[in-house]
C-alpha cells in the first residue's frame, strides 16, 4: 500500500493551474489522499484508529438498535439519566475519531470542516434530546467514512499492486556459480540467471540465444515476446520457457519498472483542476452552510409567530448534517484514482490526474513518423557507391553510425556487422541535430546524414537522390560525395485503425517528421493523416506546434526521439513512446505509452473521457440530492434520520461509481 506520508508541501500547483509547470515531483511522491490541511483526514494520525474503531462503531451501532428496539417495539424508555447514560456510550464509540478531529482543528481555530460540523450537530441533538438520531447520525456518518476510506485505500492498492512487482531475490553469477542476492547489490556489467516463471528483477541485455517473454507488467499486452541474443530486457518481464542469462545494465533504482512505479506514485499526488476545484469550493462552501444553518434557527423570530427555539434549532442541525461535503471531497479524487489505474493496466501512465483532463480536451493529435506511426526498425535496402566499393562505403557509413543510438544508424551497423568495423580509427565524432553526423575516420573525414547536411557543408550530389521515396543515408568523404543507402521501415499494425478512430473521435491529426517530405507524403498516404510535414528540424517541429497552439488548439505531441522533447513539452499533453521511446523524452512527457502502440493514444483520450464523466457524475448527484434535502431540512419536512441517511446513502453512490472505474475493461 503507499505510504500514508502527510506533506502538503510535496506537490504544489502553480497559480496558473497549468499541468504543464508542474510536470515534476521534487519531494516523496506517496502523498495521502486525505491529508489533514485537505480537511479530510479520517483520523489518519490516529495510530490506534484501525480495527478498534470498527469494533467501537459495532458495539455503538449494536446499543443504538437495542435502544431503539426497546423504544419503538416494547414501548419501554429508560428513565434519566440512563437513556442518556447508554446513548452517550454509544455515541463516544461511534463518533471518538470525528470529535478528535474536530478537536485538533479546532485548536487551529479551523472551525469550517466536516468533522466540526458532525459535531455540531450531534451535540446538537443531544442538546434538544434526540439522543438516538444524534447517535444515529454519528454512527452512520462512521461507517460512511470507513467504506470511503476502504475504496480509498483498495484503489492505492490496486495502483501499487499492478506495477509494484519487483522481485525481492535475484541469481547473479560470482565466483563460478550463481549465488542468490537482493537486487539492489547487482551492478551493471553482471549476469544473472532468469528461470522460466520468474520474474526479472534488473534491466539488461539477453545474452541466451533466445528467450519469451510475458511483458503484461510493462504494456499491458499479455501475448509471448520473443527476444533474441543482444536484444533488450526490462524488469517486470516474465520469463516464460527456458533458462535466460542477462547482462545488467542498470542498478534497480533506475530500472525501467522502478521508473514506472515511481511515476504513478507522484501521479496519485498530482490533483486535477477539478479536485482543486472541490478543495476551493468546499473551503467557501462550508462557512457559507455554517451560517444558513445559523440563520435557519435564528431568522424565523423575525417572521414565525409563535417562535419555538427548539423546532428551528433541529431544522439547523438537519440542515449541516446534509451539507457535509465528503461526497464531493472523497469521490473525486478517488475517481481520478480509477482512472490512473485503469490507464495503468492498459500499459499507459499518466504523470497526474491533471493530465486524465487535458486528454478530454484535445483536438489535435500531432505524432512524430519514426518510432512512433513506424516500426522504428530499419532495413538496410540498396547501397548505391561513387567512385568507391560498395563494401567500402558501407564501412565508412557503419564506423561513424556506430556512435549513434537512432534507429536509421542501428540498421547500417546490423547491416554490415560488427565485425566490419574492428581496427577502424574512429574519432572527433559529432551529431549535428536534425542533420546527421560527422567524424574522422582512419584520418579522413567522414559526413553521414540526410541532404541537408550536404547541402549544410555545400557538397555536391546527384539530384536524382531528392526523388528517391525512401529513407536514405548520404555519404561524403573529405567533401566528396561517395554514395547513399537506402532504408525502408515498417508502418506500425495499429496505425491505420488509430488514425480511423482518432478522426472518429473528430480529432485531427498532423504528423511531423525530420525524414524527407517523399517518405513522409509516402506514410501519411496510407495511413489517412490529415496533414503532413517533413524535412523539419526540431526547431521546425516546435514552429509547428506552437503555429497550431496560437490557432488555440489543444494538442498531444506523441514523440520518441531525443528531438522530439522539446515539442513534447511544449504540447498541451506530451506522449512519449516508452518502449523504443528516449529516457530524455519519457521523462519530459506528461504520458507514457509502454508498449509503443499507436492505438494506446485513443485508449488515453477514451479513459481521459471516462473518468471526467464519471466524475461528474458523482459532483451532479451529490449537488442535487444535498440542494432537495437542505430545502426539505429548512423546510420542517426532513428528519434528521433522513438528513444522515441521504448524506451517507450519496457518498456510498458516489464512492461504488467511482470504483466502477477500476474493473472496466478497455
Amino acid at each position: 500500500m503507499i505510504d500514508n506520508t502527510q506533506n502538503s508541501d510535496t506537490v504544489k500547483q502553480t497559480p496558473s493551474g497549468d499541468p504543464k509547470e508542474n510536470n515534476k515531483v521534487t519531494a516523496a511522491p506517496q502523498q495521502e489522499m486525505h491529508s489533514d490541511d485537505d480537511g479530510h483526514d479520517h483520523g489518519a494520525e490516529d495510530a490506534d484508529s484501525g480495527w478498534k474503531s470498527h469494533w467501537q462503531l459495532l458495539l455503538a451501532i449494536i446499543i443504538l438498535v437495542v435502544m431503539l428496539v426497546l423504544e419503538f417495539g416494547f414501548q419501554f424508555v429508560p428513565a434519566f439519566p440512563a437513556d442518556l447514560i447508554i446513548f452517550t456510550a454509544a455515541y463516544l464509540l461511534a463518533g471518538y475519531n470525528v470529535l478528535y478531529m474536530a478537536y485538533r482543528k479546532a485548536k487551529r481555530f479551523d472551525f469550517f470542516n466536516e468533522f466540526f460540523l458532525m459535531s455540531v450537530a450531534t451535540i446538537g441533538a443531544f442538546a434538544i434530546g434526540s439522543y438516538s438520531e444524534g447517535v444515529a447520525v454519528m454512527a452512520f456518518y462512521s461507517v460512511g467514512e470507513w467504506f470511503q476510506d476502504a475504496a480509498v485505500n483498495r484503489a492505492k492498492r490496486s495502483i501499487k499492486a499492478l506495477l509494484d512487482i519487483r522481485p525481492d531475490q535475484v541469481a547473479v553469477q560470482r565466483d563460478g556459480g550463481f549465488l542468490v542476492v537482493d537486487p539492489k547489490e547487482v551492478k551493471p556489467g553482471e549476469i544473472i540467471q532468469i528461470k522460466p516463471g520468474e520474474k526479472v528483477a534488473l534491466d539488461g541485455e539477453l545474452i541466451s540465444e533466445k528467450a519469451s517473454f510475458n511483458t503484461a507488467a510493462l504494456t499491458g499486452e499479455s501475448k509471448p515476446d520473443t527476444k533474441n541474443k543482444g536484444e533488450q530486457i526490462y524488469a517486470g518481464m516474465i520469463n516464460l520457457n527456458t533458462v535466460a542469462e542477462i547482462k545488467v545494465t542498470s542498478l534497480f533504482q533506475d530500472s525501467k519498472l522502478s521508473k514506472i512505479l515511481e511515476m504513478v506514485q507522484d501521479a496519485t499526488s498530482r490533483k486535477s483542476q477539478t479536485q482543486l476545484f472541490i478543495s476551493r469550493f468546499a473551503k467557501v462552501y462550508t462557512p457559507i452552510v455554517f451560517a444558513l444553518a445559523v440563520a435557519v434557527c435564528f431568522a424565523p423570530y423575525l417572521f414565525v409567530d409563535p417562535y419555538e427555539f427548539n423546532v428551528w434549532f433541529y431544522r439547523s442541525l438537519v440542515f449541516l448534517v446534509i451539507s457535509c461535503p465528503c461526497a464531493l471531497v472523497v469521490s473525486i479524487p478517488l475517481g481520478y484514482f480509477g482512472g490512473i489505474g485503469l490507464a495503468s493496466r492498459n500499459g499507459i501512465l499518466f504523470k497526474g490526474s491533471n493530465f486524465l483532463d487535458v486528454m478530454t480536451e484535445i483536438n489535435v493529435v500531432v505524432m512524430d513518423k519514426t518510432g512512433t506511426l513506424t516500426e522504428g526498425i530499419f532495413k538496410v535496402q540498396e547501397i548505391n557507391s561513387k567512385d568507391i566499393e560498395k563494401d567500402e562505403l558501407l564501412k565508412y557509413a557503419a564506423a561513424i553510425e556506430s556512435q549513434s543510438t537512432h534507429p536509421i544508424g542501428l540498421a547500417v551497423v546490423e547491416h554490415a556487422g560488427k565485425d566490419s568495423i574492428k581496427g577502424v580509427n574512429i574519432s572527433d565524432v559529432e551529431e549535428i541535430s536534425g542533420h546527421g553526423l560527422k567524424g574522422t575516420i582512419d584520418g579522413k573525414e567522414v559526413l553521414a546524414g540526410n541532404t541537408k547536411l550536404m547541402k549544410k557543408f555545400n557538397i555536391e550530389y546527384p539530384s536524382e537522390v531528392d526523388t528517391i521515396v525512401y529513407t536514405i543515408v548520404v555519404l561524403a568523404i573529405d567533401q566528396q560525395y561517395k554514395g547513399h543507402i537506402t532504408i525502408a521501415d515498417k508502418i506500425k499494425e495499429d496505425a491505420p485503425q488509430a488514425i480511423k478512430d482518432l478522426h472518429d473521435l473528430k480529432i485531427q491529426t498532423v504528423m511531423l517528421s525530420g525524414d524527407k517530405q517523399t517518405v513522409v507524403d509516402e506514410v501519411s498516404k496510407n495511413l489517412g493523416i490529415d496533414n503532413a510535414y517533413g524535412d523539419l528540424l526540431p526547431e521546425g517541429k516546435v514552429e509547428k506546434v506552437t503555429a497550431l497552439k496560437n490557432e488555440g488548439k489543444k494538442i498531444a505531441f506523441v514523440g520518441d526521439g531525443v528531438n522530439d522533447a522539446p515539442v513534447v513539452a511544449l504540447a498541451d499533453a506530451g506522449i512519449a513512446m516508452g518502449g523504443l521511446g528516449s529516457d530524455a523524452t519519457i521523462e519530459t512527457a506528461d504520458i507514457v505509452i509502454q508498449n509503443d502502440q499507436p492505438s494506446k493514444i485513443v485508449t488515453a483520450i477514451k479513459i481521459g473521457k471516462l473518468t471526467k464523466k464519471i466524475v461528474w457524475q458523482n459532483i451532479i448527484l451529490a449537488m442535487v440530492v444535498k440542494v432537495i434535502v437542505l430545502a426539505l431540512g429548512a423546510g420542517g419536512v426532513a428528519t434528521l434520520w433522513e438528513a444522515v441517511i441521504a448524506d451517507v446513502g450519496v457518498s456510498l453512490l458516489a464512492i461504488l461509481n467511482a470504483v466502477r472505474i477500476q474493473r472496466l475493461k478497455m
